[in-house]
């Protein structure tokens, strides 16, 4: 019978009268590292620069730069982040990460390649349509977030926030309302990074420096 890797290693180890030397755990439950602060620091950074834009902090003509981010950090970096989550058998942050890529993904692809077709009495509703999905799904999401870490229920409660201005400045042509959705957006990216910072930080010294906050709701 054909012996295994390790235990080949042991027999070679046994005949030199010294203990084998370790082997690396390639198997499916093998520890990866925590994806958390990769999704929240490309969440974070691809809403700050489109916050800012909407804050009125810098000229609208600037805009096109979310798109880049939104494909790469924001989108990409959020999906695998969300794989991850995955395999580590983390549901909230599987969904959260992978839906969260989809919306920027879907955000660049919208202002791209649908917002320029779109006539101009429709405009409005659409984007007011786009925005109001997602205020829905950040609601639920905000609610099983209070189980997470008072940093991640912050984040989620002020990014619903976030999208209720949003939603409500599009639809209702109140530019007022996106501005403070715009400053929202800014706060919810703060806090975001906030939470990335945190877990890398923690990760890396192998202690807590910074905390999360135990879960309000335990």
């Amino acid at each position: 019978m054909t012996k295994s890797v390790g235990e080949r290693t042991k027999i070679a180890a046994d005949r030199r009268g010294s203990a084998p030397p370790p082997v690396p755990d390639a198997s499916p439950g093998g520890q990866i590292a925590d994806p958390a602060p990769l999704g929240l620091a490309a969440f974070a950074l691809t809403t700050f620069v489109l916050s800012c834009v909407n804050a009125g902090l810098v000229a609208k003509a600037v805009e096109p730069v979310v798109l880049p981010l939104a494909l790469c950090y924001g989108g990409l970096g959020q999906l695998l982040a969300g794989m991850w989550e995955f395999r580590k058998a983390n549901t909230f942050g599987a969904l959260a990460f992978s839906s969260y890529g989809a919306f920027w993904l879907s955000f660049a692809g919208y202002v791209k390649f649908i917002a320029p077709g779109l006539p101009a009495e429709s405009a409005a509703s659409a984007t007011g349509l786009f925005l109001l999905a997602w205020t829905i799904f950040t609601a639920y999401m905000t609610v099983a977030s209070l189980r997470v870490s008072g940093a991640v229920a912050a984040v989620f409660l002020v990014l619903l926030a976030t999208f209720v201005c949003l939603t409500i400045g599009v639809e209702a042509g109140d530019g007022g309302m996106t501005v403070i959705g715009g400053y929202l957006g800014i706060v919810t990216a703060a806090l975001a990074w906030y939470a990335s910072f945190a877990g890398v930080t923690n990760a890396t010294f192998k202690k807590t420096v910074l905390p999360l906050f135990a879960s309000p709701a335990r």
